[in-house]
């Protein structure tokens, strides 16, 4: 069996080492001309930590990483008075796996060493692909070309495939814009050193910052009301740090210390999209942001990326063959992540409540939450075993599957 990947992402790199892992052969084209070590801060939950360590990823990983120890804080946005302290000692012994705080290229430099060397090719950006009855090809921008049974779509949330196969998604303005920005370590007082993920709600807007990199730097991620007519939609955007100061004035003074650091932040539009209703078109299957990209608020977009990958491989190691795996992973992937999508969605109206009686009234929940437990549904997934009840519950029903002999795509209605 063999596959072709596009994007060099986290996706699309955690697909091709668990595919690897199966003796698949895959080969991997991302477009830049070189693995740079930029991105931010990522937490990665037990769902997508339980996964990485079967991939033998988590021992390279753990050592830039930190490990979520004193919790989750939600503070006020005016006094910093603390909503909710969630305290992490019990993640382990209910879930099998902690929370881990880490940088993105950090995770990307593991994820390098588990996939093979010359398996990786930079600087080929796709611009076309064709099916047909015995695989697809992928042309690039560079003139080369390849073909292979099947086709990896892992190219982000812009993604030319997906784009090629049903349009671009339909997007809607979120009416937000988000910040990101790191700050070295010896910029900030060591209370900001803490392996706490921080949660600062305030009416229409809200601040989070934990350290990764081994605690040399602090990850700072917000979301504010979006200029009109503001629709770049890039993490490579930049904004101005006086501009993000002025968005959290008369907050907390440990905020405006926080955002007095900052010298440099990425600022871009947030946009919404409606989940679609396949990630499979005969030999071509979407993965990641090109699959379903989300609002960041529930921090799984890197975590339901690896669930994929995951899932993908799981259903061809039990499948044997293409038609019968991909069908597998449609069927177990596109309820999970459309909920994960959903329960992202719900985050940003809780978290920007204007002060009044509804703010008020979900501060005063938060006293009696469990977070920890009140996220079973997400931590304890397996997206490894859900797939492989999907492939047995396909054999059950109907047996082995086969390509379409034209390997058309089916046009989905979108919206865009």
């Amino acid at each position: 069996m063999n596959a072709i990947v596009v994007g060099g992402g986290i996706g699309g790199l955690t697909t091709a080492a668990f595919l690897q892992r199966q003796g698949v052969r895959v080969q991997i084209f991302e477009q830049a001309p070189e693995i740079q070590p930029v991105g931010a801060g990522i937490v990665l939950a037990p769902n997508a930590v339980r996964l990485l360590r079967r991939l033998d990823v988590m021992g390279m990983l753990q050592q830039q990483a930190l490990k979520v120890r004193t919790g989750w804080q939600f503070r006020r946005w005016h006094n910093g008075q603390i909503l909710l302290a969630q305290d992490m000692d019990e993640c382990e012994s209910l879930y099998g796996e902690a929370a881990w705080l880490v940088h993105r290229a950090d995770l990307l430099d593991a994820l390098l060493a588990a996939v093979d060397k010359d398996s990786l090719h930079l600087g080929h950006q796709c611009t076309n692909i064709e099916q047909s009855s015995s695989g697809v090809t992928v042309t690039f921008a560079n003139g080369a070309s390849t073909k292979g049974e099947v086709l990896v779509a892992a190219d982000g949330i812009h993604s030319a495939v997906r784009r090629q196969l049903i349009g671009q998604l339909g997007a809607r303005d979120s009416g937000l814009c988000a910040w990101r920005a790191m700050i070295p370590r010896d910029r900030l007082p060591e209370e900001f050193l803490s392996p706490t993920q921080t949660l600062w709600l305030g009416p229409g807007r809200h601040l989070v910052h934990y350290p990764v990199s081994a605690g040399r730097t602090i990850n700072v991620v917000a979301f504010t009301p979006a200029q009109p007519g503001e629709t770049v939609e890039s993490w490579s955007a930049q904004g101005k740090a006086e501009d993000f100061q002025a968005e959290f004035a008369g907050w907390d003074g440990m905020v405006g210390q926080l955002l007095e650091a900052v010298t440099q932040v990425g600022r871009w539009s947030v946009l919404d999209r409606t989940p679609i209703s396949r990630y499979t078109y005969d030999r071509v299957v979407l993965l990641g942001d090109a699959a379903h990209p989300m609002l960041p608020f529930f921090a799984q977009g890197a975590g339901q990326a690896i669930e994929d990958a995951a899932a993908l491989a799981a259903s061809v190691e039990l499948a044997g063959d293409w038609p019968t795996a991909l069908t597998a992973y449609d069927r177990v992937r596109v309820p999970r992540t459309a909920q994960v999508q959903q329960a992202s969605h719900s985050r940003s109206e809780v978290n920007h409540l204007p002060d009044g009686p509804d703010q008020e009234a979900r501060d005063d929940a938060f006293a009696g939450q469990d977070p920890l437990r009140h996220s079973d549904w997400l931590y304890s997934y397996d997206a490894q075993a859900e797939a492989k009840q999907a492939v047995l519950a396909n054999d059950d029903k109907t047996g082995p599957r086969a390509f379409s002999r034209k390997g058309s795509a089916v046009q989905e209605n979108n919206g865009g």
